[in-house]
C-alpha cells in the first residue's frame, strides 16, 4: 500500500490536476477574500531597521485590572453579529449564517483586528463597571466598540497605550493576542507584571512592555486612563540595557518611573527591527 501510494504521489490525482492555479511564483492574494488576507507586516519595510520610538501623548486605549488573559485579548469563538468583524463582514456580502469563528478566519488580519479585545465579558475601568467589548474614546467621550475607538486614534494620528495589572496575558499562549494590538495601534501595555511568553509576544512585535515598580499600580498612583502618556526611551538601541528603567509622564503633570521588560539583548535587537519578523527577513536577505 506504501509502495503504490507513494509512487505515484508527485502525479496527483485528477481531482487535484485540474485545478487552476497562477503561474506566478509568489502568492496571488486575493482581495475580495474574507479568509486570506495579506497582512500589513511588511508594507513600507526597508533594508534600514527604523531604530527606537519611545510613545508621546498617546491615549489609553483600555485600563484593566489584575488577570487579563490572552482569551480576554484574542479573537476567538464566534463573530457577534454587532460586532465590528459582523459589520466588515456583511459590508463584503457574507451573511450571518456564513460568519463562521475567527479561528476559521485568522488568515484574514482585517477580521482578526477587529476581533482584538472583543470578549464579552471584558472589564475595562474606563466604562465604570460596565462589562464588554467597549472603551471610552477619550477626546469626545464616546462609547465605541474597541476596534472603532483603536481606528479613530489611529486616522487622527495618536498612538495609544494599555494600562493593566498583574498577570497581564496569562493563560495559553497565543500569537494573535500580540498580532492583535500591533494592529489597532497599540505602542505599549504598562502593567504590574506579565505572563512570561506574552511579555516575549509583545515584545516581538513591537509593543513595548513595562512593568510599575513594586507597590504601585495605575490605581495608587492616581492614572485614570483618561489621561495622555509619553514614555521616554533614550534614542539610541545601544542606550537602552535589558530591564532598564525609564520615565513615564502624563498631560496632568504626573510623573513615575517603570521598568522596561526587554529582558534579552535579542529583544532589543526586535524592537530595534519594528519586531521579529522583520528582524528575521532582513536578516534572511542579508544572508
Amino acid at each position: 500500500m506504501f509502495r503504490s501510494t507513494y509512487q505515484a504521489i508527485t502525479k496527483g490525482n485528477p481531482m487535484w490536476n485540474q485545478l487552476q492555479v497562477p503561474s506566478s511564483t509568489l502568492y496571488t492574494w486575493d482581495p475580495n477574500s474574507t479568509y486570506i488576507h495579506e497582512p500589513p507586516y511588511f508594507k513600507n519595510m526597508t533594508m534600514e531597521p527604523p531604530g527606537v520610538h519611545g510613545v508621546k501623548d498617546a491615549y489609553c486605549l483600555l485600563n484593566f485590572g489584575d488577570s487579563i488573559t490572552t482569551d480576554h485579548i484574542s479573537p476567538a469563538g464566534s463573530i457577534h453579529k454587532d460586532s465590528p468583524a459582523a459589520k466588515f463582514l456583511l459590508d463584503r456580502g457574507v451573511e450571518r449564517k456564513d460568519f463562521n469563528s475567527y479561528g476559521s478566519r485568522r488568515g484574514n488580519d482585517e477580521v482578526m483586528a477587529r476581533g482584538t479585545f472583543a470578549n464579552i465579558r471584558l472589564v475595562n475601568k474606563l466604562l465604570n463597571g460596565e462589562v464588554g467589548p467597549k472603551t471610552i474614546h477619550v477626546p469626545t467621550g464616546e462609547k465605541l466598540y474597541v476596534f472603532d475607538a483603536a481606528m479613530r486614534y489611529k486616522d487622527a494620528g495618536h498612538d495609544t497605550i494599555v494600562l493593566a495589572g498583574a498577570e497581564y496575558g496569562s493563560g495559553s499562549s497565543r500569537d494573535w493576542a500580540a498580532k492583535g494590538p500591533m494592529l489597532l495601534g497599540v505602542k505599549a501595555v504598562i502593567a504590574k507584571s506579565f505572563e512570561r511568553i506574552h511579555r516575549s509576544n509583545l515584545v516581538g512585535m513591537g509593543i513595548i512592555p513595562l512593568c510599575f515598580k513594586s507597590g504601585e499600580d495605575a490605581d495608587t498612583l492616581g492614572l485614570t486612563g483618561h489621561e495622555r502618556y509619553t514614555i521616554d526611551l533614550p534614542n539610541k538601541i545601544s542606550d537602552i540595557r535589558p530591564g532598564q528603567d525609564v520615565t513615564v509622564t502624563t498631560n496632568n503633570g504626573k510623573s513615575f518611573t517603570c521598568t522596561v521588560r526587554f529582558d534579552t539583548e535579542v529583544e532589543l535587537a526586535y524592537f530595534n527591527n519594528g519586531g521579529i519578523l522583520p528582524y528575521v527577513i532582513r536578516n534572511l536577505i542579508k544572508q
